[in-house]
């Protein structure tokens, strides 16, 4: 199978990646059921990396939909070891204004329909993730945001990402009230991603991309859809200059990430007492621990 230690997951408004290369459609099948589309490893500038369309190619898949567990799974078989999650949000601040980009640095779960683990039938795992985010992996993509020159983008380094459930967006009191959190942008995806890519030993980070003022802002009655759509294209054609940088940087000194280590004490269940068919189940991410 066709391998790559860098993948990225594009959002809303990324579906493809125009710069790649060498490019071959692979279908990957998961304990956990199919991805949300073929990943997609090609070559960026000499680098070989796997993307795929979160919610898939034609966006059919709501947030609630998506194969959380068998998007990340396919990642990690196919080897890597640095994900790139670019994803649209609405912002919760002023200065956070549209076309603007956040490394957000903290999540808020607030979903509640979704499996946020792989572990379960059998064996117990506990992932710290006080620091959900790489913090190396952060860095390279902010100072790739800042060696482009991006003249509409503002870049925001770290941040709270609140993840909902949706797919309908926040009433104005729910919004507010992630306001009076500190919140910075609203999303609908990046949880459970985190989560399962730390359990997968995947250093993981988010390139946000601000459509829009979540409904607390007073314009937000003026914003139609058009509006939206619109500055989702230009967040794509941004975000794959900062994509192709980050790569760029990434493969030239890729850093050691606590993730890659995620499991060494998370593992709470002795692994001779694991059921067989969830230890084969499991055995790609428990494989250095077996």
């Amino acid at each position: 199978m066709a391998q790559a230690k860098i993948g990225i997951i594009g959002g809303s408004g990324l579906y493809k990646m125009e710069a790649l290369k060498d490019i071959e459609e692979v279908r990957v099948e998961t304990p956990f059921g199919d991805p949300s589309d073929a990943l997609i490893v090609g070559t960026l500038d000499g680098t070989r990396v796997a993307f795929l369309a979160r919610h898939g190619r034609n966006h059919h898949l709501t947030p609630t939909e998506l194969p959380f567990r068998a998007n990340i799974y396919a990642m990690k078989s196919l080897g890597v070891e640095y994900l790139i999650s670019a994803s649209a949000v609405g912002s919760l601040k002023q200065e956070a204004k549209p076309l603007d980009m956040v490394i957000p640095d903290q999540f808020i779960d607030r979903t509640r329909n979704r499996i946020s683990t792989f572990f379960g039938d059998g064996i117990v795992a506990h992932i710290a993730f006080g620091d959900p985010v790489c913090g190396h992996l952060a860095k390279i993509l902010a100072e790739a945001v800042e060696s482009l020159d991006l003249p509409e983008v503002t870049l925001h380094k770290g941040g709270t990402y609140v993840c909902m459930e949706g797919p309908a967006f926040s009433t104005k009191a729910e919004s507010n009230l992630y306001r009076s959190w500190g919140a910075t942008v609203i999303g609908m995806t990046n949880v459970p991603e985190a989560k399962l890519a730390r359990e997968a030993e995947i250093a993981y980070a988010t390139l946000a991309l601000v459509t829009d003022y979540d409904c607390w802002h007073p314009d937000h009655d003026s914003v139609t859809v058009d509006m939206v759509v619109a500055n989702l294209h230009r967040n794509a054609t941004n975000a794959q200059q900062v994509i192709r940088e980050t790569v760029r940087r990434l493969s030239e000194n890729p850093p050691v990430s606590e993730a890659h280590s995620a499991l060494k004490y998370a593992i709470l269940t002795p692994l001779d007492k694991v059921p067989a068919a969830t230890k084969e189940r499991m055995k790609l991410l428990l494989q250095k621990y077996l």
